[in-house]
């Protein structure tokens, strides 16, 4: 049998679509970039897309466009991401990871002013909305004054150089940001990926700032004129009070994409530096704390109560971490005293009267799983997320599930 191979363009909106209804792949879960789709023609008309992986963005502190992926493309939960959706569309989310050019090092002939957030690219214009209500990460030096930057490679490359700036001083957030808005404070040369696919990049925080700021990232590879461009808007303290040293190292966020039924227990889970267990907190919700804007808080408040190398809330310009109600807001903290730990939340839905936990959206499932779903039980064949909105339920989405018998 003959194979007839079609490559489409990048953009292609009724594939995008697609795509963003169904995954089709593991990489495709975790980039959702529509690089190129390589379609085999059978003679039984089988559709079979496969697709290229993308290269990463900062997660700690989290860039813009990763924080309003994560937030959920279809209908993400902030103002901010809204508009940006609104104004560019959900494709750039799902493409989160392919912000860049092919500047060679020449960065500001490939990326205008106003532009910077967005890589210069159209697609992603949505980032570069001048706008005071970005979600913001509290940011914070350790006793050395250094600061662990976290940047998710979906595909690590050689590395020419890390530029790290920072807005200066007197910056008005309610308009674009120009290259003259920004000062640079940290040059690193090449650094290994880790096996989590995370470049860990440690790096003096710029001194004399407070409130509100964006830290900008330029990553230039060495074996290519390609580089890579972020905007994470972080908060120096209160507006006039620099940050206290902390301890605490910000290594996740806490996404509750939606309410959560009564009886759902949700476990925090820390890994050691090999990946073995380090120790685990749960908690069991009842209908009381079971929303999307207090179960975060209920998760942090048992963790917070029993552990002492791991905390889960918001950094504070004091240096100690505090539940919040709110859905999206919650940070996950190690002590710098754990290097390389890393962490993960499961969700475990009560059962129904078939066995299996009822099918929701916005629940992260695993390989294996059984759900229950119009009255019928599936199986899960691909870790993912389902996110609210994109209709990944298991009587549509066969590539991520199948009945179970």
């Amino acid at each position: 049998m003959q194979i007839l191979f079609i490559k489409f363009a990048r953009h292609c909106k009724s594939f995008a679509f697609k795509l963003r209804r169904a995954p089709q792949s593991v990489n495709d879960l975790e980039t959702h970039s529509v690089k190129s789709l390589a379609i085999p023609v059978l003679g039984f008309g089988l559709f079979t897309p496969l697709l290229a992986q993308a290269h990463g963005s900062m997660e700690v502190p989290v860039s813009r466009i990763y924080n309003c992926f994560k937030e959920g493309p279809e209908s993400p939960k902030s103002a901010a991401c809204r508009e940006a959706v609104r104004v560019g569309g959900p494709q750039a989310l799902y493409d989160w990871n392919g912000v860049n050019q092919l500047p060679n090092g020449n960065h500001q002939a490939f990326v205008p002013d106003g532009q910077l957030c967005g890589g210069g690219k159209e697609l992603y214009k949505g980032m570069n909305l001048a706008r005071s209500d970005w979600v913001t990460s509290p940011i914070a030096p350790n006793a050395a004054g250094n600061f662990e930057f976290i940047f998710h490679a979906t595909a690590p490359h050689a590395t020419r150089y890390w530029r790290l700036y920072v807005t200066k001083n007197g910056w008005n957030p309610s308009a674009p940001i120009k290259w003259s808005d920004l000062e640079q404070f940290a040059e690193i040369g090449n650094v290994p990926v880790g096996p989590d696919q995370r470049y860990r990049l440690t790096a003096p925080l710029p001194k004399g700032k407070s409130g509100q700021h964006v830290i900008y990232a330029v990553w230039q590879r060495s074996d290519s004129a390609e580089a890579f461009y972020s905007c994470s808007d972080v908060k120096f303290g209160d507006s006039g009070t620099a940050p206290a040293a902390t301890s605490w190292k910000e290594v996740d966020q806490v996404r509750a994409q939606q309410d959560l039924p009564a009886g759902t227990k949700v476990t925090l889970r820390v890994f050691n530096a090999q990946g073995g267990d380090a120790a685990s907190y749960s908690v069991t919700l009842t209908a009381a704390n079971a929303s999307a804007q207090l179960w975060p808080a209920a998760l942090a408040r048992q963790v917070n109560a029993n552990s002492t190398f791991v905390k889960v809330g918001v950094l504070g310009s004091s240096g100690a971490v505090a539940p919040v109600d709110d859905s999206m807001g919650n940070r996950i903290y190690l002590s710098s005293a754990y290097p390389k730990y890393t962490t993960q939340i499961d969700t475990t839905l009560p059962s129904t009267s078939s066995g299996a936990t009822e099918w929701r959206e916005g629940v992260a499932y695993t390989v294996g799983q059984i759900v229950s779903y119009q009255g019928k039980r599936y199986k899960c064949l691909q870790a993912h997320t389902a996110w609210t909105g994109a209709n990944w339920n298991p009587a549509s989405s066969t590539t991520l599930w199948k009945v179970a018998s």
